[in-house]
Formats: structure tokens, sequence, C-alpha cells
């Protein structure tokens, strides 16, 4: 019985999950037929779990003395087993989900282009300003995709920056600035304004996730706002420019940035968070 609830525990989860739009800010929305698989093996498992314990003491019995525990045959170990199999259940309930904004960036800074996640985990990486996906591919399967995805957006003389392809728009610009500069541009994303050697700096950002959360990060570029405007921190803008490079004196580099033309005040979308396509 303590089988099928857990089971059917995991698939209640990820069908709440699914309902309540918070799975968008654990995976890239592009594996969500992983969770349709997942939900359905629970199911099924949670299902198979109930018969058995439906079924008679005898074939039960019958099914210990043939080894079906899996040498679980002490209290404490089975007690073990299902506080692990409990764990992500009481996590994924008990814990809330939280929408990123600029207080993530002010607590954690960013770097370029990517950093180690200071929480002592190694395989986690956050990464900020731009989308690096070269870790998942060798040198050379890197620079065809690079090449690939170069052959739809270098004849544009304008870029219009959705959703759907922010990151790999973003991962284009800092890996070939050069091909950009002078380009139209126009994007949406929250303001984070960086105060660093005394000197103020416009960032126009988007929280995005590669694959998962553990490699999650803040992407975006750095923006010449009007003078005449006044935003402050979270504010969402819509804005329009050309891209150009400048100097950014705390990473002593030149970076893409945005001289913006236009710029307007938005609504935050109901998902804030964007994804990469693969």
């Amino acid at each position: 019985m303590i089988r099928f609830l857990i089971l059917s525990g995991y698939f209640e989860l990820m069908m709440y999950l699914q309902v309540s739009g918070k799975l968008d800010q654990y995976i890239n929305v592009h594996y969500r037929y992983l969770i349709f698989l997942t939900m359905f093996l629970s199911l099924l498992l949670a299902l198979v779990q109930l018969k058995i314990w439906a079924g008679s003491e005898k074939q039960q019995e019958h099914a210990h003395h043939d080894g079906h525990d899996h040498g679980l045959t002490k209290p404490y170990q089975r007690a073990i087993a299902y506080l692990l199999l409990v764990l992500p259940l009481v996590v994924g309930t008990l814990f809330p989900t939280i929408s990123l904004d600029t207080t993530i960036v002010e607590a954690k800074g960013f770097s370029f282009p990517v950093s180690k996640e200071s929480v002592g985990d190694p395989e986690m990486n956050t990464q900020y300003l731009k989308p690096d996906t070269s870790i998942y591919y060798n040198k050379s399967d890197y620079n065809d995709q690079m090449a690939q995805l170069m052959k739809k957006y270098e004849a544009d003389q304008k870029l219009e920056v959705t959703d759907e392809n922010y990151l790999e728009v973003m991962e284009l610009i800092y890996n070939y600035p050069n091909s950009f500069v002078g380009k139209k541009i126009s994007f949406n994303g929250f303001v984070y304004e960086a105060n660093k050697n005394n000197r103020k700096y416009d960032f126009l950002f988007r929280f995005g996730i590669i694959h998962c959360v553990a490699d999650s990060g803040v992407f975006g570029l750095m923006t010449k706002l009007p003078d005449n405007m006044t935003v402050k921190n979270s504010q969402w803008l819509h804005v329009e420019g050309t891209i150009t490079l400048d100097f950014f004196e705390p990473f002593d580099r030149q970076i893409p940035s945005v001289e913006v033309t236009s710029a307007q005040t938005v609504d935050a979308p109901k998902n804030q968070y964007v994804y990469r396509a693969f």
C-alpha cells in the first residue's frame, strides 16, 4: 500500500506541476514529453502495486519467499528506502517556487561567460549574459551548429528577438559580435542597473533555462538608454535599437550592447523564462 501511495504521489505531483504551470520553472519546456512519460509510468506502476496489495495474503507471502523484496528484509532498510522515495514529493509539495528577478542578480552578481555556482555542486553551472551551449558538444560539432544558426540571421538587418529564439540569438551575438554590429534589434526584458567602479550600467535581461534549472541563467545585453529616460530594477521594457560594441570596465573587455532608440514599458509576461530549442 505504501508503494502505491508513493507512486501515485509522483503521478499527482507531475500532474500538479503541469496544470499549475510551475513545471516551466524546473525544466526546458521542449522536454515536456518526458514529464508525460514519467506520469504514465508512475500511474502504471502505482496500479501494479495496488493490484499486488489487493491480492491474497498467500500470493504476497509467496512473492516474499521468492525474494521479490529485493533484500529489504529489515524494517529500518525499508524505512530508509521509503524515506528516499518520499523526499522528492515532500520537496516538490512544500517548497515554494519563485520567479527570478533582479534580486537574484544583485545577490550573486554576474560574470562572463560562465560562472561556477558557489553552492558546492560542481555539476551546476550558472550562466550570465551569454548562453553557452558549447559545454554540451565537442568543439567541431558546436562550431557546426553555430555556423548553421548564423545562416538564419546573417542576412537580416533587423533581429526580431522572441521568446522562442531569445537564447540562440543572444548566443550568436556574443559569439560573433562583429557580424551583428550595426544591425537593428528589438527585444523584451527586465531592467538591471549595475553600479560598478562608480559608474552605472543598464542591462536588459531574461532568465533562461537551457536544459533544466541546474544550467539556468540570466541572459541579455547591456543597453544605452535615452538620457531622458528613468528606469528601475525589475521594470519590463520593449526596446529597439542598434547593436554596438562597448567597453565594459568591470570585465576589462568589449561586450555587445544596444544603442536604444525606442523604449516602452510593458507588462511582465505570464511565463518570464525563455528556453533553448535544440
